[in-house]
């Protein structure tokens, strides 16, 4: 074979490996920061493919997407362009967990982030797999390619999802390949291991894909989508996205499936010990299913529209490893599909990843300049955390060429920001899903008030745009100003007022009450009160509900507000990432070697590293503390 001839490609400011969701996000910031991108893709086809499954949000997911467009991220609109159907999940529980699910029509979900990253300033789009990043000093200099082709830069993000030494495991059949039949990439893990990263190898699946006229529908339960459709982008919260929405619908296993399963598990590539990856606790496939849940005589399946173009159909809760032919068995057993025709065949693929705890906040590596990563790469699972990530390393790229301060988001300001303090201070030892319950502030960090929350950040970084700036403090002052007004009514113990209250569901009251007071009891609510409110202002909805959620909340939001602030002293008290911790007398032998390879940046991070116990923390204020009277 001939040597391959290097040349340079060209020169930029960034250069971002991998164009999925992780990368897409990455490289629009930079470009709409002003710098020179330059974004490796290594098949134009594969641009923010769904190749796991044709929807964006859910449990905990809605809230990273929120977030990510209150920031001036584009997956938000994205989706909001192209949704099929929409659905609020979890409403009969409290504001905190209400999460937004929306099915895509992942054909144009593709083809509308390509369109856009295509007519993006300062974007430069190019097919090409990466093979080697190129260090000089310790700081990245370029990406080197299959070709040849250098493509010099100042910094670099590596967004590489599942393409990692991709390999499809079909039962007793594996071969290498990237997700959807893409192909893998094979040589930039050997260019990691050069740089000393340890490498990891995880595992993700899908279900099979199904021709819709072979469906017995009849069978299953219809799932429609909201009738009132909430916007992810805070773009569109005024405007009317009414569209008619497509059908899903709901169906289950049967012990017939699950003996066919049984009968086969040593046939699983989980099962024959091919696959040396962990796969996502939180989204197993239905073998692990069976296998654990051995009292359950049926699981729930979820049959879900791929498109408006197609006719294949999605069938969540039941990815899997098994071969073909027992696949085919085991489908025809699920009530409604005993005539599918199968499409696409489920599959298990694994991959390459790296130990993110070599990572700062910010996702830059801690020794190498420049070098950032995002996604799967770093042990995450899911659309909605790898472009969470992409657009945190896409700012803190062009924040470091510009010689600003790094942007940081901590565990009380976003989901974001938990996802990341996780990653880079646990790892993983298996694909990491964001879900409510991993946010201890939840309450806070609501998807509804993410633009209060992030708006802000996202504006003096220079992300969002002044139209987008403006919009957000009109709905700002609006809900601050409607609270205050409220506030500020008082309704007086009349016979009248009393006797009305009443006629609206309520008790009678003996002292004067502020319009607040009464919103906040459970009965009643800001439309009930309307009432004793004459001169109320017209307001949009969302702004109505925030202000109810704000006034039924404000005690215990107080409260987690507290818990906040005493987060924050021990997440200011920073820590130095040279510190020696082998020369800190009192720390235990397993602290000081999870100290000193993580490097925690404050005493709040070092308290959540696994294996530094409260008494090492309490050595370290010491610490702190003694340096502090030396100076």
């Amino acid at each position: 074979m001939a040597e391959i001839k290097e040349y340079i490609a060209s020169e930029s400011d960034v250069v971002v490996v991998g164009a999925g969701h992780a990368g897409c996000e990455a490289a629009l910031a930079t470009a709409r920061m002003g710098l020179k991108t330059v974004l490796l893709c290594i098949n134009l086809d594969s641009i923010a493919a769904m190749s796991c499954n044709p929807n964006i949000g859910g449990t905990g997911k809605g809230h990273l997407v929120r977030e990510i467009d209150a920031l001036g991220g584009e997956m938000g609109k994205n989706i909001d362009k192209t949704f099929i159907q929409s659905r609020m999940l979890n409403t009969s529980k409290g504001p905190a967990v209400h999460s937004l699910r929306a099915q895509a029509d992942k054909r144009r979900y593709h083809e509308s982030m390509k369109r856009v990253i295509e007519n993006q300033e300062n974007l430069f789009l190019r097919e090409a797999e990466a093979t080697e990043i190129l260090i000089e000093d310790n700081k990245i200099v370029g990406i080197k390619s299959r070709t040849g082709a250098i493509y010099k830069t100042k910094t670099a993000i590596i967004c590489t999802g599942t393409y990692l030494k991709g390999r499809i495991y079909m039962g007793e059949v594996n071969y290498p390949s990237g997700p959807q039949g893409f192909q893998p990439a094979n040589e930039l893990s050997g260019s990691l291991s050069k740089l000393g990263f340890d490498l990891i190898r995880l595992k993700t699946g899908t279900p099979a894909r199904v021709l819709k006229s072979s469906i017995d529908f009849s069978k299953m339960e219809i799932q429609r989508g909201d009738d009132k459709i909430v916007p992810f982008s805070f773009d569109n919260i005024d405007n009317n996205l009414t569209k008619k929405q497509e059908v899903c619908y709901l169906t289950y296993t049967t012990e017939k499936s699950h003996e066919i399963i049984l009968k086969n598990i040593n046939r699983s590539a989980l099962y024959l010990g091919d696959i040396e990856g962990v796969g996502p606790r939180y989204c197993p496939s239905i073998e692990d299913k069976v296998m654990r849940f051995r009292d359950k005589d049926k699981h729930q399946v979820f049959i879900e529209p791929e498109g408006l173009t197609t006719d294949e159909m999605y069938i969540q809760g039941v990815s899997s490893s098994l071969p073909e032919e027992v696949q085919n068995e085991l489908y025809h057993e699920i009530e409604g599909l005993e005539n599918c025709y199968i499409m696409r065949s489920a599959y298990a693929i694994e991959y390459d990843a790296i130990d993110a705890t070599v990572l700062k906040r910010t996702l830059e590596h801690m020794d190498i300049w420049g070098l950032f990563f995002a996604g799967q790469i770093n042990g995450s699972s899911g659309y909605e955390e790898a472009a969470g990530q992409g657009l945190v390393a896409g700012i803190n790229a062009a924040l470091k060429i510009k010689g600003k301060e790094p942007f940081i988001l901590n565990r009380s300001e976003a989901y974001i920001g938990v996802l990341i303090d996780d990653l880079v201070t646990k790892g993983a030892k298996e694909p990491y899903r964001m879900m409510t319950a991993r946010a201890e502030y939840r309450l806070t960090l609501r998807q509804d008030n993410a633009d209060l929350r992030l708006t802000q950040r996202g504006y003096d970084v220079g992300l969002v745009s002044e139209e987008k700036y403006e919009r957000f403090l009109y709905r700002k002052e609006n809900i601050e100003r409607e609270i205050e007004r409220v506030r500020n009514i008082k309704i007086n113990p009349s016979d009248l007022n009393n006797k009305t209250l009443v006629e609206i569901g309520s008790s009678p009251i003996k002292n004067p009450q502020s319009l607040l007071e009464l919103i906040r009891r459970p009965e009643l609510n800001y439309e009930k009160v309307k009432v004793f409110d004459p001169q109320r202002p017209e307001l949009r909805m969302d702004i109505i509900e925030e202000v109810e959620t704000e006034i039924k909340y404000e005690g215990y939001i107080k409260k987690q507000q507290m818990q906040i602030n005493q987060f924050k002293k021990l997440e200011n008290k920073k820590l130095s990432l040279d510190l020696d911790y082998s020369k800190i007398d009192g720390l235990r032998l397993e602290a000081r070697e999870k100290l000193q390879k993580i490097k925690p940046e404050s005493i709040g991070q070092a308290s959540r590293i696994l294996g530094v116990s409260p008494a090492d923390i309490n050595v370290l204020l010491i610490y702190l503390e003694q340096l502090r009277r030396l100076k």
